[in-house]
Order: structure tokens, then C-alpha cells, then sequence
């Protein structure tokens, strides 16, 4: 009795660890004789209690505000639960630093062999000469999980925006530069520079669940000028990153489906559903709503799934009718906040997800 219930602990505990991966941005808060940034990532884990932290390796970090974790989504069946974490740094400079993230294990049975996870942000400051104030990282966010059948064709276009205007790449993380450990692509997608991930049906023995590990950057669209609070300055070209964000999630390839025409089993969404890549802005301290409709005429849609800051509430009016509400505070003024979604339907126990949407509050 003693030994099933230590075993059944066991079990419980490596199913609470098992990790459905990160993104961080960071906003820079500088005011004369004060250097902050705000950083907002996200942790994805099988369980609400999983947690980590993201270490300094270089002594310019500065001194770190107590961080506030709080959840934003969970799978209804408990695959997963995704949490939000808001940390505030203290500097003595405008220098930049790294932030990494790092530890074991991903979900259990990955294809493309990934095992611990690591992430890397590297956060300027610096004030550029083309906008005159510090750098901001590249928006945006994911889910933990996004499912596609095997024999469907979709491509999932990230979003992926920049405050300053740069110009944002995507890539694959670098296992030679340590973003992940290791950074084996996924072989069932190919990435374009503009951030779309591409799936095109393939046979059977694909199924299963992959790791994909990217790294988002911003290019300045002309030579730019980086000045640190020291004077010092360096000037940088449109081929040179100023900034890294990671975005890390899973890609789950299911068994076929009958049809892959949106809206039998898939779901596909109605108006009002706002269009992919939306900006939707409204004043500090009122509310926002975010209408999301979607049907499935054969499976039986189940839950909307989505990513975005934590203090978006969602409710449910209907089948297939979604709100998210969300009102910025005082401490969110000027930001630019993303969020993702999609909706989950299910058909004799097979879960199907629609299309990746988007949007982009202000």
C-alpha cells in the first residue's frame, strides 16, 4: 500500500514538471535618474504549480523586484496550464543583459528528441538615435499546445510585432549560441523569416508531439546609433539583431480526420471574430471586449484556448461564443499587449483545433 502510494506521488510529481514552454517581452521604463524594465513572460506547464526562474549570468542585472505569477489559461482536461509572470528590474545602466531560463523535462514522448529546456532573452536598452528612447523587444505570445491534424495542410502565422517599427525575423533557436538545448527543428514544419510555421500533411508514423524552440529579433529598417548611459556608443546596421526574445511551445500532429474543411470537424470562425493581426485600442481603466465566435457542425466545440496578459477574463454566452474582457491599468499605459487564440472542439475524444488568431491591444 505504502509503495503504491509513493508511486502514485512519483507520477504526480513528474506529470506537475512537465513543461509546454516559454516567451518573455520587455518594456522599458525610464524616467530621468531611473532605469527599469518591465519583463512579461510566460511559463506553460502540465499543472498550475509548475514554476522557474530566469537567471542573470553578466553582473548588470540589477536589483529585482518580488515577482508577480499569476495564471492565464488552462486546458479543461488538464493538459496543460499556462501563467504569467511580471518582473521588474532596478539598473545602475541603460547596459544590455541576458535573462536565461533552463531546466528539465519537456512532455513526455517528443519526436524531434528534446528533453530540458533552456531559453534566452537578451534585453537592450540602450537609447536608439532614430526614436530617441531605449529599445523595445518584439510582441508576443503563444499557447502551449497547437494540434493539427495529420493529413490537413495549416499554417500557423505568429504574431509577431515591434513597438519601435523594426523589422521582425523569426528563426529557429541556435543550440551553438545556447538558446536551447538542443535546438533540433521540428521536421514536420518549415519557418519563414516573417514568422509563419508551415504544416503539410504526412504519414502516420509523424504523429506524435514536437518541440518547437524559436527566437524572435528586431532589425532596424535603417543604421542606427545604440547610446548607453555611459556615453558610450555603437552604431549597428539593418543585418545586426538589437534585441532576442524566445518563443517556445508544442506542436501536436493527431490522427487524420475525415474532412479538413473548416467547420465540420475543425472549427471556423464567424464574425464577430475580430481578423488576425487586429489592433484594438481602448483608454486606461475601461474595458475592452473581444467577441470570438466559431462553429463545428459534426464535433462538438468544447472551450475557447487563448494567451495573453492575466488579467483578461473570458466568458462563455453560447456554443461557440466567447467574450475576453480586458482593462489595462495605470501600470499598462502605453503598452501594447498581444494575444492568441484558438477554439478546441472535440469528436469521440479527439481534440481539434481551429486556425491561430491573433490580436494586438493597445
Amino acid at each position: 500500500m505504502v509503495l503504491s502510494v509513493l508511486l502514485l506521488l512519483l507520477v504526480s510529481t513528474a506529470q506537475a514538471a512537465h513543461f509546454y514552454g516559454t516567451m518573455m517581452t520587455y518594456y522599458p521604463k525610464i524616467t530621468p535618474g531611473s532605469i527599469k524594465v518591465v519583463l512579461r513572460y510566460k511559463l506553460n506547464f502540465h499543472t498550475c504549480t509548475g514554476s522557474d526562474s530566469w537567471e542573470c549570468p553578466s553582473s548588470n542585472c540589477g536589483t529585482q523586484s518580488p515577482i508577480v505569477l499569476k495564471n492565464v489559461d488552462q486546458e479543461s482536461s488538464g493538459d496543460w496550464c499556462q501563467r504569467e509572470g511580471i518582473m521588474t528590474r532596478q539598473l545602475a545602466s541603460n547596459a544590455p543583459f541576458q535573462l536565461v531560463l533552463r531546466g528539465g523535462n519537456w512532455i513526455n514522448n517528443v519526436k524531434n528528441g528534446i528533453n530540458l529546456w533552456r531559453a534566452v532573452t537578451l534585453v537592450e536598452l540602450r537609447n536608439r538615435s532614430d526614436t530617441g528612447r531605449a529599445n523595445a523587444s518584439p510582441q508576443t505570445t503563444i499557447l502551449p499546445a497547437l494540434r493539427v491534424p495529420s493529413n490537413c495542410r495549416r499554417d500557423f502565422n505568429l504574431l509577431a510585432f515591434d513597438p519601435d517599427g523594426d523589422e521582425v525575423r523569426c528563426r529557429y533557436g541556435n543550440t551553438t549560441e545556447m538558446e536551447c538545448n538542443p535546438c533540433t527543428p521540428p521536421s514536420v514544419l518549415s519557418l519563414s523569416s516573417s514568422c509563419t510555421l508551415s504544416f503539410s500533411p504526412t504519414s502516420s508514423s509523424n504523429e506524435g508531439a514536437y518541440v518547437v524552440q524559436l527566437v524572435i529579433e528586431d532589425f532596424a529598417r535603417q543604421i542606427i546609433t545604440l547610446t548607453q548611459t555611459s556615453g558610450v556608443q555603437t552604431t549597428i546596421n539593418t543585418n545586426v539583431a538589437i534585441s532576442k526574445i524566445p518563443v517556445q511551445f508544442a506542436l501536436r500532429v493527431d490522427p487524420v480526420v475525415p474532412s479538413c474543411t473548416e467547420g465540420l470537424y475543425l472549427p471556423k470562425f464567424l464574425p464577430p471574430t475580430p481578423a488576425n493581426r487586429a489592433r484594438l485600442y481602448t483608454p486606461v481603466n475601461q474595458s475592452l471586449e473581444i467577441s470570438i465566435s466559431a462553429e463545428a457542425t459534426i464535433s462538438t466545440i468544447s472551450e475557447l484556448l487563448f494567451s495573453g496578459p492575466h488579467n483578461i477574463n473570458e466568458a462563455t454566452s453560447a456554443a461557440g461564443r466567447f467574450t475576453l474582457r480586458w482593462t489595462p491599468s495605470e501600470n499598462e499605459d502605453g503598452e501594447s499587449h498581444p494575444v492568441c487564440f484558438v477554439v478546441q472542439a472535440v469528436s469521440n475524444s479527439v481534440k481539434y483545433h481551429s486556425e491561430l488568431r491573433c490580436v494586438i491591444l493597445l
